[in-house]
């Protein structure tokens, strides 16, 4: 489910003596150990978190203890010494210049962070560097997802994103091409989906047998919760 682990995303203007770190991933002591090694001389002046699910969020509680760097989240519940972020809030620490944009649909809470010094776009879960993401239903919402991807699809041709940098998997060089695919993947699930109903099935299970037939099975039960999701979204639209 997290591909080769959490990408945790160290910011740092070019000479500065601070640091963001955004989604310092599981509170094991080996990622934290990795990320005070990787922040080098720097200090860590704020914690950014894409969202709250375990993977992403768990060591931001014990990475603060170590840093005192307050912890920024959407979700109230995974702030600490924040007031926390928005969509349309800027930050800026050490002349590292960050643009927060609400990007709900994984979750409810989802964030992503365009750096428009690197013209990097770090999109936690939304987008991952291999694969689709899994729509985290009742939390995560097709449509909001559908309308996320069509503002990060907007930004990326607006700004020239020229990279993207995902929660989970490799950084990807051509965002919008790897954006655009994620939504033409989407509408032929859905289309997938509207056929198996059209053919009988009635339960997510019945879709995921029909639809995910390829898919290892240790995954089907995250392939039920994404149909769930498309089920929703269907229902919305009748």
């Amino acid at each position: 489910m997290t591909l080769d682990g959490t990408n945790t995303w160290i910011l740092r203007e070019p000479g500065s003596s601070t640091c963001v770190v955004v989604d310092p991933g599981p509170d094991t002591p080996s990622h934290l150990e990795a990320i005070r090694t990787a922040v080098d001389d720097a200090s860590v002046v704020q914690i950014l978190l894409t969202h709250g699910h375990d993977d992403h969020s768990e060591g931001a509680r014990t990475l603060a203890a170590l840093t005192s760097a307050p912890v920024a989240a959407l979700d109230p519940e995974f702030r600490y010494g924040s007031e926390g972020i928005h969509g349309g809030d800027v930050i800026e620490v050490g002349g590292l210049v960050i643009d927060v944009l609400a990007t709900p649909g994984h979750t409810a809470d989802s964030l992503s962070f365009f750096v428009p010094g690197d013209s990097a776009l770090l999109t936690g879960d939304t987008v991952l560097g291999r694969g689709t993401t899994m729509v985290a239903y009742p939390d995560g919402n097709l449509g909001d997802y559908l309308r996320s991807l069509d503002a990060l699809a907007e930004l990326a041709t607006r700004a020239q994103v020229s990279l993207l940098l995902p929660g989970h998997g490799q950084a990807l060089a051509d965002p919008v091409e790897v954006i655009e695919g994620y939504q033409l993947h989407r509408q032929q699930r859905l289309e997938q989906v509207r056929n198996a109903l059209s053919a009988g099935a009635e339960t997510a299970q019945e879709v995921v047998e029909v639809v995910y037939a390829d898919v290892p099975r240790e995954l089907w039960p995250a392939a039920v919760v994404s149909v769930r999701a498309k089920l929703a979204y269907l229902d919305e639209l009748r």
